[in-house]
C-alpha cells in the first residue's frame, strides 16, 4: 500500500514539475511590449559625477553622472556615460556610488548603436537569486520529501499568479470570480501536493475553499457598504495611466483582500486536517459527534494565533501611515476612518473571519469524510 501511494506521490510531483516548467517558458501577451531597441544587462558602477545635484533638507533633485561598464550582453566590456535624473522623491530616487553595480537599459537606433544610457536602479537580482536558493535548500533539507513538495507548489504557485492571474486581469477578466476560480486550484494543488490524494487532503481542501468563499462574500459585501475603492492599492492611479483605464480596481482590491489570507487558510485547514486524521486513526470507534469537537477544539487552539498572525503581517505594510497620523496629532476616530485605513481594517478582519471560519468547517467536512459507518456514529 505505502508503493502506491508513494508512485502516487512522485507521479503527482512529475506532472506539476512538468506543468511549472511549461508555465515558466510560455510567454505572455505583455512580453511583447518590451521594445525591441532597448538592452537590459548589469553593469559595474566606475566613477559618479554628484555636482549638479542638489539638497533641500532630506531631498536631493537634478542629475548625477553615472559612468558604466557593462558585465554582461553584447556590449560587455564597453563603457558608457548614463544619467540618474533624482526627482526629489525619496521612494523611487536611488544615489549609486563607485563599486555599485546597475541594472542598466541601453536604448538603441534602428542601426543597434547606444543612444541613451539609463542606470535603472540597483542591481538586486543575484541576491535574490541566492536567497531563493538558500529557502530551498533549507526546505528540503529540514523538510525532505515533503520540502521538495512544498518547493514544486511554492514555484508553481508564483508562477500562475505572474503567468495567468495578472495577465488575465490586465485583459479585463472578472478580478473576482478568477481569483476564486484561481484560488481554490492553487487550494488543490498545493494541499493534494503535501497530503496527497487522500480523506485528509479532501478535508483540508474543503475547509479552506469554504474559508475562502466566505472571506470572497464578506470583501465583496463590506468593500461597497465602507465605500472602498480600489485606488486604495499602490500604483493603482500608474496603472490607469499606462493605458488600463478599463479596469475595475475596486474588484481588484475585492480580490487581493481574499487571496493575501487564503495561505493563512490553507494553513489552519490542513492542521485541523491533520489532526482529526491522527485522532480518529488512535480511535476509530470514536463518535461522529465527538470527532467533530476533536475538530473544533484544535482550530480554537490555532485560530488565536493565526488571526494575531494576519494583524501583524498586514500592519507590517502600513505602520509609516499609522506613525504620520499619530505624529499628525490625528484624532484616533479620524484615522480609522480615512480609506487607507478603512481598507487595511477590512483585509484583517475579513482575512481572519476567513479563518474562524475555516476551523469548523474543515471539521465538520472532517467528521463526515473521516468517520466509517459504524452504530457508534452518530
Amino acid at each position: 500500500m505505502f508503493r502506491i501511494i508513494n508512485n502516487r506521490e512522485f507521479l503527482l510531483v512529475a506532472i506539476f514539475a512538468v506543468l511549472t516548467a511549461i508555465l515558466y517558458f510560455i510567454p505572455t501577451d505583455f512580453d511583447k511590449r518590451i521594445s525591441e531597441n532597448a538592452v537590459h544587462g548589469k553593469a559595474e558602477v566606475l566613477n559618479v559625477d554628484n555636482s549638479d545635484i542638489h539638497q533641500f533638507g532630506i531631498v536631493k533633485t537634478g542629475p548625477q553622472g553615472v559612468t558604466l561598464k557593462m558585465m554582461e550582453g553584447k556590449f560587455k566590456g564597453q563603457v558608457f556615460k548614463g544619467t540618474n535624473e533624482l526627482l526629489g522623491q525619496m521612494d523611487k530616487d536611488k544615489i549609486f556610488k563607485t563599486g555599485d553595480e546597475a541594472l542598466t537599459v541601453l536604448s538603441l537606433d534602428s542601426d543597434g548603436n547606444v543612444l541613451f544610457v539609463n542606470p535603472q536602479d540597483h542591481y538586486r537580482i543575484g541576491l535574490e537569486v541566492t536567497l531563493l536558493l538558500l529557502f530551498a535548500f533549507l526546505l528540503i533539507l529540514f523538510g525532505g520529501w515533503t520540502g521538495a513538495k512544498a518547493l514544486f507548489s511554492f514555484m508553481f504557485t508564483a508562477l500562475v499568479l505572474w503567468k495567468l492571474l495578472i495577465p488575465a486581469f490586465l485583459d479585463g477578466i472578472d478580478p473576482v470570480w478568477l481569483t476564486l476560480a484561481v484560488v481554490a486550484g492553487l487550494c488543490a494543488v498545493i494541499i493534494f501536493m503535501v497530503a496527497g490524494f487522500t480523506r485528509k487532503g479532501l478535508v483540508a481542501f474543503l475547509g479552506s475553499f469554504l474559508g475562502v468563499f466566505t472571506s470572497c462574500m464578506l470583501a465583496i459585501y463590506f468593500t461597497g457598504q465602507l465605500h472602498l475603492h480600489g485606488a486604495v492599492m499602490p500604483f493603482a492611479e500608474t496603472l490607469l495611466y499606462s493605458g488600463f483605464g478599463h479596469l475595475d480596481l475596486t474588484k481588484i482590491y475585492v480580490a487581493a483582500v481574499f487571496l493575501a489570507c487564503s495561505g493563512a487558510v490553507m494553513d489552519l485547514a490542513m492542521d485541523v486536517a491533520a489532526s482529526m486524521d491522527e485522532v480518529i486513526m488512535a480511535n476509530p470507534d470514536i463518535s461522529r459527534m465527538e470527532a467533530l469537537a476533536s475538530g473544533i477544539r484544535v482550530g480554537r487552539a490555532v485560530v488565536g494565533t493565526m488571526t494575531t498572525t494576519l494583524l501583524l503581517a498586514y500592519s507590517g505594510g502600513f505602520i509609516t501611515l499609522l506613525m504620520a497620523f499619530m505624529a499628525q496629532g490625528v484624532p484616533l476616530m479620524n484615522t480609522f476612518n480615512f480609506v487607507y485605513v478603512s481598507a487595511e481594517i477590512l483585509k484583517t478582519l475579513v482575512g481572519s473571519f476567513g479563518l474562524v471560519t475555516v476551523a469548523p468547517f474543515t471539521a465538520l467536512a472532517g467528521a463526515f469524510l473521516f468517520m466509517k459507518k459504524t452504530p457508534s456514529s452518530v
